[in-house]
């Protein structure tokens, strides 16, 4: 077995892409590859077949590895549900919400624990990409680190550092880290990535070259700005920012309702690899205008922003829209939201116990202590109007939530082995199932509802999202083998530390 670990200046540097890219590289050359992250702090979680819940990122990179995701991949994940305060999961399950300072002190009973399923994972598998978190050059955190040099030291690994040169200061921030570092840890870095670069890469030579002379490390390769659609790891991600175009005269525009703590964002993906649709999130009622569908997403903390929604007129414009026949989808948190009530008896979300809903149901929920995760399968029934058309759509997905709710006379969306879950109501649709966009038919059948009621023509079924994934890991690859070089990287990857 054999490892690397990809480190960066900072969050949003391209750790994760630049895992995802070796993953598939890597991959492509033959080799029997696995993604590990020991510790991840994202709202965009993933549930695997077993019902465990770990970071997205490591399931989307186990998928450009061609294998299964498996929670020791990612034995860490932490959920922030306030500025103070997390959800602790560990291998897969909910161990408590703790404040930040509780968990510095708990950090040290999980190095067993990260060991473990490190092992567990380079025992199955011939080479480990690990990514870490953040930067290695936080001084004040260094000292229980267990996913940037801790981690690099329990695996072993020699480390290429990622800096992103887009947001400025990339040389200053490459010398500054690797100063920083211990002489032992510095010892472990064998090169440098250049990332989200843009323009004439001769302009930078001279750089690279000075570079090189004063940290005395190999650039190992220069990746450009890619315009490539891969699943984010959480919301510091630009997509949220980012308004989707098309050029195509015949809109579908979608608003997603921009929650403080949005989760799972990723359900929405799907929709990029459709030319007749444009996607836009939105914070405050006068970024609206006339959208076609209102999509709820899910949320770590249903109360908050619930009350967020309603302290900034989005509640009411909700309502509002609904009336004048937009579709309204929920999702998770979102679709809880669409009930008479949300209740948190034990304060699992934080202090507030109670909040009334947007009544689009009658539904009431409660948050236990206990969380589902579980994937899930469903056939869509009961849809009434246009969206009959829905009807018989097999579904595939994953639930992943602390509240269960309770239906008084609510009308079934999506028949799960027998069980009606889900609610609808004419041009109100909410589910527990994340992923429902995923499947293609269900995705443009909606749309061309939508088509047909705008007086558009139809359109057909595009391809499949998992089709269009394994070209965009193609692709990605592609551009970053292209970028770097991989004879180096398999050097470093067995040379001696």
């Amino acid at each position: 077995m054999s490892s690397i670990m990809i480190q960066g200046t900072c969050s949003s540097a391209g750790k994760s892409l630049v895992v995802t890219a070796l993953c598939r590289i890597f991959q492509q050359d033959g080799y029997k590859v696995a993604p590990f992250k020991s510790q991840n702090m994202a709202l965009n979680s993933y549930v695997t077949i077993e019902g465990f819940e770990m970071g997205r990122a490591q399931a989307v990179q186990a998928e450009a590895a061609g294998i299964i995701p498996h929670v020791s991949m990612n034995p860490v994940l932490i959920k922030p549900t306030s500025d103070m305060k997390s959800q602790i999961i560990v291998e897969g399950k909910v161990l408590r919400s703790m404040e930040v300072m509780d968990y510095y002190a708990y950090k040290k009973k999980l190095k067993k624990i990260i060991q473990k399923n490190y092992q567990k994972v380079s025992d199955q598998y011939e080479l480990v990409v690990i990514e870490g978190a953040g930067s290695p050059a936080e001084i004040n955190l260094k000292k229980n680190d267990l996913v940037n040099m801790g981690m690099a030291k329990i695996a072993n690994a020699n480390v290429l550092i990622v800096g992103d040169i887009d947001k400025g200061g990339v040389f200053a921030s490459l010398v500054g880290t690797i100063k920083l570092l211990s002489r032992e840890e510095r010892k472990r870095v064998k090169g440098v990535i250049i990332n989200k670069f843009r323009g004439d890469i001769a302009l930078l030579q001279p750089g690279l070259a000075m570079l090189e002379k004063i940290i005395k490390i190999p650039v190992v390769g220069v990746i450009p700005f890619l315009d490539i659609d891969i699943e984010d790891e959480d919301s510091v991600t630009e997509r949220l920012v980012y308004k989707k175009k098309t050029k195509s005269t015949e809109i579908i525009d979608i608003v997603i309702i921009k929650f403080p703590y949005m989760s799972n964002y990723t359900d929405f993906n799907p929709f990029n690899q459709y030319e007749d649709v444009t996607i836009r999130y939105v914070e405050s009622v006068d970024q609206f205008g006339q959208p076609d569908i209102i999509i709820l997403p899910g949320t770590k903390n249903t109360i908050h922003d619930l009350q967020y929604i309603k302290k900034t007129g989005i509640f009411d414009k909700i309502i509002q829209s609904s009336d004048e026949g937009t579709i309204i989808f929920g999702i998770c948190g979102g679709y809880q939201m669409m009930g008479a009530s949300v209740a948190d008896p034990y304060g699992i979300e934080g202090d507030v116990r109670f909040e009334t809903g947007l009544s689009f149901f009658a539904m009431e929920t409660t948050m236990q202590r206990e969380k589902i995760t579980a994937q899930v399968t469903g056939i869509v029934r009961g849809m009434s109007n246009e969206l009959s058309r829905l009807n018989g759509i097999e579904l595939k997905g994953y639930e992943i939530h602390m509240g269960t709710s309770v239906y008084t006379g609510n009308q079934g969306f999506i028949d799960s082995n027998g069980e009606l879950t889900g609610s609808f109501n004419e041009n109100i649709i909410g589910t527990y199932m994340h992923g429902v966009f995923d499947t293609a038919l269900f995705t443009r059948t909606i749309l061309n509802c939508i088509r047909k009621k705008k007086g558009y023509t139809m359109r057909e079924n595009e391809i499949s999202y998992r089709e269009y994934k394994e070209d965009q890991y193609n692709t990605l690859a592609e551009k970053v083998r292209s970028a770097l070089d991989i004879d180096l990287i398999y050097r470093i990857i067995h040379a001696d530390n």
